[in-house]
């Protein structure tokens, strides 16, 4: 975007941010952007878009809850507000569990993607994971210079994001026979 001038690089600023969280189209070479422009469309593909749209990542509201989740912890809070409603300890336990779920999915294929091309950029290899996780279809270029293997890495990804983690992992993991026993609360320093 160096030969853009100030009108042009704010567009192509503001399109990219919204591309990356919902079509997947690009203005400029994703493949030139710098590391921190690579950071910056990561974070925005891994958030993703609004519940409702067939768009991929955690959503916006995942997003929203666990900033305010932090907000109320850091200020002493013991509930959790958004747009002056409490949302329910459910519902961020879920948000908790979406976003710890997908950054492990995503880690986990960004190293297995990585031990299949090592010769590939770390960097580029995590754009291209969270990229078939939020099923956003940008790419640097690199797409096909991965083996087999990472290509499966990328397609399973793909299929996992798109089919919700939270959903999967909830299959995986469900309880059969819900228990009828009640813990006693503990308090652990955090």
């Amino acid at each position: 975007m160096g030969s853009f001038n100030l009108g042009q690089k704010l567009i192509a600023v503001w399109f990219q941010s919204v591309t990356t969280r919902t079509a997947g189209f690009n203005t400029i070479d994703m493949g030139q952007l710098t590391d921190a422009g690579l950071f910056i469309t990561i974070v925005l593909m891994f958030i993703g878009a609004s519940p409702g749209s067939t768009g991929g990542g955690i959503k916006t509201t995942t997003f929203r809850i666990l900033f305010n989740s932090t907000k109320a912890a850091l200020q002493g809070r013991e509930e959790v507000l958004c747009y002056q409603r409490k949302i329910p300890v459910i519902v961020i336990i879920k948000a908790i569990g979406v976003v710890f779920a997908s950054a492990s999915l995503v880690a986990i294929a960004t190293i297995l993607a990585a031990f299949a091309d090592p010769e590939l950029e770390s960097i580029k290899i995590l754009f291209e994971v969270v990229s078939a996780f939020a099923t956003v279809g940008l790419s640097t270029g690199i797409t096909s210079n991965f083996t087999i293997p990472g290509q499966l890495v990328l397609i399973l990804t793909m299929y996992i994001g798109r089919v919700g983690v939270l959903l999967l992992v909830s299959t995986i993991f469900a309880e059969q026979n819900p228990s009828a026993v009640q813990y006693p609360e503990e308090n652990l320093f955090v």
